[in-house]
């Protein structure tokens, strides 16, 4: 049994395959062709943070492989009355099949899966966003082919995605450029843990522009994450000049992709040049989460499939 924690929980090979397995998922979804892998399974869904693209992709995608979706909350649950983490996932787990939570710490997805007798994926951490850049990667795929050797630009906040990035590129040998405001950098140990990274998988830029320069993906998040409201306006200060522009996406390559995770605050994070312009790929990346995560539910419950 595998769980799906964050990005450094599969193989590079085995990327390989989800990759492959999503796109053919994809092309049988545009075609209108039923693909019920998953028939008479059933996907837990515990929400303690609030999602649009999280819940959509996975409840319609496991309706789409013939299975079945229980929607949580902390609020409409025991977990909302304190009931241990670690209680609810030996019940949980003994009533379905797979469990995606999208939480806070870390540490509460770590303990839920540590008793859990099913597989748990990470639907989302303060730490790690693994199905986002699973995603994302699936997408620069489809639109420029194969992401080794490419740099991506992450411009903005070393939060989860950041760290997900860093992992991501270590894995399957591509670059991350990383430029974020001081104070706001990456956590090197958050990304890698003990583990010493591949050399050259990323550099660190002062200046977002120098950052973007050369780049075959420029990406950015919000600048102010779930449970950090209260740094609001201190953020919007922090981060006046991590505002991904049209003169960023200028230096990059000109075949450069942009990326958003989403939602996105337009005069923020991007202009609306940027976001709404011809090299934004951010509504074929939002689909493609519904896609990968079909491949990896499919995946973690029944292995790698031939048809």
């Amino acid at each position: 049994m595998k769980h799906y924690l964050q990005f450094t929980d599969l193989s590079a090979g085995e990327y390989t395959y989800l990759i492959d397995r999503a796109a053919l998922i994809k092309r049988k979804f545009k075609a209108y062709e039923k693909h019920h892998t998953l028939n008479d399974r059933t996907l837990a869904m515990i929400f303690e943070k609030a999602s649009t693209r999280t819940r959509v992709s996975f409840e319609a995608g496991m309706y789409q492989l013939g299975g079945s979706v229980v929607h949580l909350t902390a609020q409409g649950s025991q977990l909302g009355r304190s009931e241990p983490i670690e209680d609810t996932a030996r019940v949980i787990s003994r009533m379905t099949d797979i469990v995606m939570i999208r939480t806070f710490e870390q540490a509460r997805i770590e303990r839920f899966a540590e008793f859990s007798r099913v597989p748990v994926i990470n639907g989302l951490t303060n730490e790690y966003h693994p199905c986002q850049i699973l995603a994302d990667i699936f997408t620069f795929i489809e639109h420029r082919g194969p992401i080794a050797g490419k740099t991506v630009a992450w411009v903005g906040d070393g939060n989860n995605m950041a760290n997900t990035w860093l992992q991501a590129a270590d894995l399957l040998g591509f670059t991350v450029h990383v430029s974020t405001p001081s104070g706001y950098e990456v956590d090197e140990q958050l990304a890698f843990g003990s583990r010493t990274p591949r050399a050259g998988c990323y550099r660190v830029f002062d200046d977002p522009l120098q950052a973007c320069r050369g780049a075959d993906l420029v990406t950015t998040d919000v600048w102010t994450s779930m449970g950090y409201e209260a740094e609001n306006e201190a953020r919007r200060q922090a981060f006046a000049d991590w505002c991904v522009d049209d003169a960023m996406m200028a230096v990059a390559q000109p075949q450069a992709l942009f990326m958003h995770c989403l939602p996105a605050h337009r005069g923020e994070e991007v202009t609306a040049g940027v976001i709404d312009g011809p090299q934004s790929v951010v509504w074929d990346e939002a689909e493609n989460r519904m896609h990968v995560q079909k491949a990896l539910l499919e995946y973690l419950l029944l292995g790698r499939q031939a048809g």
